[in-house]
């Protein structure tokens, strides 16, 4: 039977120049460490409930406090390298004849143009 942790306190900080999301169950103890260690820029919230850390990202990726850049990025990054059954929905395949009908018409554009 596998467990699941659940954490109360979470957010994102950065350490030598890398944002990553963090995850606790205590916030000034949290909080004190991520700083006593050097990390900057360090954003972390108490949660309304306990939450898994799929969970927490969802919850964090909508939360004002978290909407800039590096915030989204440290997100989606612990998305799709950690949270299990996560698929990008941006993954597309192109058509090939779609493809070869585009290159050919680069090639007859650029011909038009040397024969000029």
């Amino acid at each position: 039977m596998s467990t699941t942790k659940m954490y109360t306190v979470a957010g994102v900080s950065t350490s030598n120049g890398k944002t990553k999301v963090r995850f606790a169950n205590d916030y000034v103890g949290r909080f004190k460490i991520l700083t006593k260690n050097g990390h900057t820029d360090v954003n972390i919230i108490e949660l309304p409930d306990s939450m898994s850390k799929g969970d927490v990202c969802k919850f964090l990726s909508t939360h004002d406090k978290f909407q800039d850049e590096a915030s989204q990025s440290a997100i989606a990054e612990f998305v799709v390298r950690n949270v299990k059954g996560f698929k990008e929905s941006a993954t597309v395949t192109p058509d090939a004849a779609l493809v070869k009908e585009e290159a050919e018409a680069d090639l007859t554009v650029e011909a038009e143009t040397v024969e000029a």
